[in-house]
């Protein structure tokens, strides 16, 4: 799946997956976004998608204090 869609409000219901070393991509994240307490989260939110549609899902995504939310992605569709 893609990062070809947007975010509409909030993102609720947000879990933390994984920090740190837990993080398979950590390497990757770092070279990529710089040094940071990264975390891999997950939430629920109502997304817009490319052709216009809009939906539930769930995502995915990537986080550290001062550089933000990186990599989102669609991991299973709700409705």
């Amino acid at each position: 799946m893609h990062e070809d869609f947007e975010v509409i409000g909030k993102i609720e219901s947000i879990e933390t997956i994984a920090v740190g070393p837990s993080i398979r991509e950590l390497h990757r994240l770092r070279k990529a976004f710089g040094q940071g307490r990264w975390r891999k989260l997950k939430g629920i939110a109502t997304v817009r998608l490319e052709d216009g549609t809009i939906c539930r899902a769930e995502l995915h995504w990537y986080e550290a204090h001062g550089i933000g939310r990186k990599k989102l992605k669609i991991k299973q569709y709700l409705d």
